[in-house]
């Protein structure tokens, strides 16, 4: 597929990215979009990676190690890069692109493996190569030899909002690959397996995250400043559109025993905080009873005003966006909405 020397035109540092990408789903706009001008060797780019297409993953989760039945991510990135360099693509290519990775990076030590770049290096490179917006994220418990993932973001996060999407594949996630995991690790602790006892402990913690991120409660949930309180998310519903640095915090937050400060389930944490913004709201767009954070509040100062802050006195446009509002107060918010707006008046002529 591709031609002599044409490995080395894009950056070596970024084809394990852009096949991690393809295998979890990832194309880019000029293979969506028929209509765009394009040379012809870019079109001719675009119907090479036509060929590519049937080893993308189904629903954008792939587990470093074999889970249900499916091949190793190392396994089937390697697949990948077979059918995209042809006969070029040997163990020597894969040594050659490790070591590329390395120095971009500015890593004395090339991994020695596939396998160990995706587990200790990849989701670091890709925050750094996506300036700390990663739309695959690395999830795993903790534990090196433990249960990790590859995730489509846009998956994850619900591609379409209001589909259910995200929700569905947080529990996929969370019931299916690593329920199996578990029970595989339950397995091996009753054969009396080396490590299997840590294993499943941490296992069965990130299951309990995954949980809490489903139901939202403090410091699971999500707040978008700009949204009104009654379409604030409850639990796992995100708006894609709102951006990873809001979505993400609920991974960010979560806490295990074994992982990264900071980092929450996430292999390496991203440059991402949830500091108060620049700049000041408009009063008349911002009104108390939909937005009171917008009206005294000062969560730096006041820990009370952290969580379910009802609003005072006085507007101060502030933009904090680092507060939690509870799933009770969100769905007494919807419940007092749905009751201020009026009933839908009927046509002439409906049934």
């Amino acid at each position: 597929m591709l031609e002599e020397g044409d490995a080395r035109e894009p950056n070596a540092a970024d084809v394990f990215q852009v096949a991690i990408a393809r295998l979890l789903g990832y194309r880019w706009p000029a293979e969506l979009d028929p209509e765009m001008r394009l040379d012809a060797r870019a079109r001719e780019w675009v119907r090479c990676s036509d060929d590519l297409l049937d080893l993308a993953d189904r629903d954008g989760i792939v587990c470093l190690s074999p889970v249900r039945g499916e091949a190793s991510t190392a396994d089937r990135v390697r697949e990948v890069l077979a059918k995209a360099f042809g006969h070029e693509w040997s163990a020597a290519k894969e040594r050659e692109l490790l070591i590329a990775a390395a120095d971009k990076h500015k890593q004395k030590t090339p991994c020695s493996s596939l396998e160990q770049w995706l587990r200790d290096r990849f989701f670091e490179e890709h925050c750094k190569t996506f300036h700390h917006r990663p739309f695959i994220w690395h999830i795993w418990d903790g534990v090196k030899d433990g249960f990790h993932a590859l995730v489509n973001y846009h998956r994850l996060a619900g591609a379409t909002p209001g589909s259910g999407e995200a929700r569905r594949t947080l529990n996929n996630l969370a019931y299916s690959y690593l329920g199996d995991w578990i029970d595989r690790q339950r397995a091996d602790q009753e054969q009396g397996k080396d490590g299997a006892d840590a294993r499943l402990a941490a296992a069965v913690e990130l299951q309990e995250q995954f949980g809490k991120i489903l139901e939202g409660e403090r410091p699971y949930d999500i707040f978008v400043r700009w949204k009104p309180l009654h379409e604030q998310p409850i639990g796992w519903e995100p708006d894609i559109n709102d951006g990873v640095r809001l979505n993400i915090r609920p991974f960010m937050l979560a806490e295990l025993r074994k992982g990264r400060k900071g980092a929450g389930v996430l292999r390496w944490k991203p440059n991402i905080t949830w500091k108060k913004d620049r700049g000041k709201e408009p009063q008349k767009l911002r009104p108390r009873d939909q937005f009171p954070w917008f009206w005294g509040c000062d969560p730096e100062k006041k820990a009370e005003h952290r969580t379910d802050f009802a609003g005072a006195a006085k507007f101060d446009g502030q933009r904090w966006n680092d507060l939690h509002y509870t799933a009770g107060v969100k769905r007494a918010a919807r419940e007092a909405q749905a009751e201020a707006e009026p009933e839908p008046v009927a046509t002439k002529g409906a049934e």
